[in-house]
């Protein structure tokens, strides 16, 4: 699936990226953490597959050391959520190197096949330890040149895989690509994506989360998938043509499809993705997106291109399965 970033190249020449790019979740997201549950968790918890897979793009131009930093990675503290008493193990995985982006099975929504793959650089497994709780934890420092390089992104990728391997509680944690290793410092240019998202929204009424798939110029339809939404608010899909258009959201414990067509003013661009939580209450959820190929596509944590704004009033026929 390379050739879905095409043209991305020449997006990113135009529009630089933000300088918090790789916080993850990030600001513009709204997302209070993701979240990996322990293989034994019940799927009603909020957790498909009970595995994460992130990428980050340093760029070409950036030759110094980077740092993955993970803030909270333990299980068993402030921000976790317990299922009777904290058992859970979770191992956190960093890969470099030839096939840690271009495999197929690492670009997929399912951990199945070579999602591993890649060169191992770094790993650790956290259960309970109060010196990780609600504290940061860095890997590296990272050679960018270890990375995989993609020249039409135009830069390395690295790849952090977080694996529930025992238990049955969740883990909530977030991300920082640094420059540092004692503090969160953006690498100039750099972002982060993934192909699925499994997170929990922020516990307040009304609040508005945003996910910004990414759809190059071969895109004509995007199918849209959440799972475990428990019908708590609203989803829509915002673009430069189309504004809070609405699509279903799932029950509890399952899933929920619809499909939208786009139209040529949406193509190389972000697409701004919006749930609205009804309640406030803990969720959590699992997210993803493919085009009419069945191609997962990507979700940046900073929005390529910018913000998406509905510029004008487009008609345009959507589907909903």
């Amino acid at each position: 699936m390379k050739h879905v970033f095409k043209n991305l190249y020449f997006v990113l020449l135009l529009f630089p990226l933000g300088s918090m790019a790789q916080q993850v979740p990030s600001r513009e997201e709204n997302i209070d953490f993701i979240t990996t549950f322990g293989k034994d968790a019940a799927r009603e918890w909020g957790d498909d597959d009970h595995s994460q897979v992130y990428f980050f793009l340093i760029p070409a131009s950036n030759k110094t050391p980077v740092y993955i930093r993970v803030f909270d990675p333990e299980i068993g503290g402030k921000n976790d959520q317990i299922n009777n008493q904290f058992n859970t193990s979770c191992t956190f995985t960093v890969y470099g190197g030839r096939g840690t982006y271009s495999e197929k099975d690492a670009r997929g929504i399912d951990p199945v096949g070579k999602y591993k793959s890649g060169i191992q650089l770094a790993t650790k497994t956290f259960s309970k330890d109060t010196a990780f709780d609600n504290k940061w934890f860095t890997f590296g420092p990272f050679n960018p040149s270890e990375g995989e390089f993609d020249k039409d992104l135009n830069g390395y990728v690295l790849k952090i895989v977080v694996d529930g391997i025992s238990g049955d509680d969740g883990n909530m944690y977030r991300f920082f690509l640094s420059s540092l290793r004692t503090e969160g410092k953006a690498v100039e240019g750099a972002n982060a994506f993934a192909y699925e998202l499994c997170f929990r929204l922020i516990q307040k009424s009304q609040t508005v989360a945003h996910l910004y798939p990414f759809v190059d110029s071969r895109v004509t339809s995007v199918r849209q998938s959440n799972f475990d939404f428990d019908m708590d608010g609203a989803i829509s899909l915002t673009s430069v043509a189309k504004k809070l258009h609405r699509m279903d959201g799932s029950g509890n414990g399952t899933w929920s499809n619809t499909i939208v067509k786009l139209v040529q003013q949406e193509k190389n661009s972000s697409l701004d993705f919006q749930i609205v939580g009804a309640a406030k209450k803990t969720n959590d959820m699992v997210v993803y997106m493919t085009n009419q190929y069945d191609e997962a596509v990507p979700f940046f944590s900073s929005p390529i291109g910018g913000l998406p704004r509905y510029k004008y009033k487009v008609d345009v026929n959507y589907e909903v399965k």
